[in-house]
């Protein structure tokens, strides 16, 4: 839609002329008010914070003097001393931003990968059992399921046992023993 045209009457004040539709009917005319601006021609909002922004982005700290700011326009020589001693770069140039793939390939260039040397192995140590209470229950569990599993393979109800059902039921007097002297060393 294009910028609409006013127009002045014999009053003086604004209106929208009447238009036309695509369709061939009328618009009627539109007045007006004083003060009023068109949608499109109001300006976009900037918080107060972007405007902030926007004022320090000159690459000079906050709070210079106009006549040093002037100056350093004038001379664009990049570095100004307004403090003696304090270096300001003005030009800023801006790298290039390498890519993922790149930049992870210059860091594993870098990583090299060597042979660790091991010493002495330490001396194996014997299982240490905290608690002989726990342990004794932990075998009285296994015992109890070893002979569940011989109940169903007599039973008939398990006809083919699997190679870790047939291990568990060969390691039954290991069991047997372990908690025999478990119980002997806890009285």
């Amino acid at each position: 839609m294009a910028t609409p045209t006013y127009e002045h009457d014999a009053d003086g004040c604004k209106f929208i002329p009447a238009t036309q539709r695509p369709d061939g009917t009328w618009r009627k005319p539109r007045r007006i008010k004083d003060g009023y601006v068109p949608q499109e021609e109001v300006p976009l909002y900037e918080s107060k914070g972007k405007q902030f922004k926007a004022r320090q982005n000159t690459g000079l700290p906050v709070g210079l003097t106009p006549e040093i700011v002037a100056e350093v326009k004038k001379s664009k020589k990049g570095t100004i001393q307004p403090i003696p001693g304090m270096i300001l770069n003005v030009d800023k140039k801006k790298k290039k931003k390498k890519s993922g793939v790149t930049e992870a390939t210059e860091k594993l260039a870098k990583c090299e990968i060597t042979e660790p040397t091991f010493s002495s192995p330490p001396p194996p140590t014997a299982p240490t059992q905290l608690d002989p209470i726990k342990r004794l229950k932990n075998l009285r569990k296994k015992l109890r399921e070893i002979e569940a599993l011989e109940e169903k393979i007599s039973s008939g109800a398990l006809k083919n046992p699997d190679n870790e059902q047939k291990e568990k039921i060969s390691r039954k007097n290991e069991v047997m023993k372990e908690i025999e002297i478990l119980e002997k060393s806890s009285k």
